[in-house]
């Protein structure tokens, strides 16, 4: 090779390793450090959730446990079960997906107000242990709340807390949120249609 070829080469490394990198230059390729190939990545716990088909609804109608009146929504935390309650001593009972360890609540709410496609602004508490989140999200299927929110009061107080879809189908029938109510998108679309603002929630 020509020694101005060398140089050249030489000089243009040089540049490229003592230039600084803007600030958005840096985070994307910071996407590409310490990378192990797309194949490693995933955990065979990923693997069962990604090859696994989850029921589209848990729905079924049962005799009613709860005894409240009809028009009621009960919830059993510990069966990890929503119940409406009907007439003639019956209900439509969902699979849910209720607060973990440490943020378990029981209750006697109401629905304050109901949202289709819900945007999502996560409270100070949750952005505190995940300063990672987004302080915004709009509605659409990537969003937590999935697409129906039923928002819980007391009296003309907001809980906080949410019955929600969720795209997360295999959270279903465990503990895993922060207080929430999660479901299945079709059955939380298909509670909302059933259920009016104001409508009593029993949590157990």
């Amino acid at each position: 090779m020509p020694l101005f070829s060398l140089l050249a080469f030489a000089f243009v490394g040089f540049w490229f390793a003592s230039t600084p990198v803007r600030a958005d230059e840096r985070s994307f390729l910071a996407l590409f450090e310490n990378q192990t190939p797309a194949e490693e990545t995933y955990s065979p716990q990923d693997e069962t959730r990604l090859g696994r088909e989850y029921p589209e609804t848990t729905r079924e109608l049962v005799e009613d446990p709860t005894h409240e009146r009809p028009g009621t929504i009960t919830v059993d935390t510990r069966k990890r079960a929503l119940y409406l309650s009907l007439p003639n001593g019956r209900a439509w009972r969902y699979g849910v997906g209720v607060g973990r360890e440490g943020f378990t609540w029981r209750g006697r709410t109401r629905i304050g107000r109901k949202e289709s496609w819900p945007s999502w602004t996560p409270p100070a508490a949750m952005l505190m242990r995940r300063p990672d989140l987004p302080r915004y999200m709009a509605g659409g299927e990537d969003n937590p709340l999935g697409a129906r929110a039923m928002y819980l009061y007391s009296g003309v107080q907001d809980t906080g807390f949410r019955i929600h879809g969720s795209n997360e189908p295999w959270t279903i029938g465990h503990a895993v949120s922060s207080g929430c109510i999660r479901m299945l998108n079709q059955d939380v679309t298909d509670l909302f249609s059933r259920v009016k603002v104001g409508a009593t929630v029993v949590v157990l």
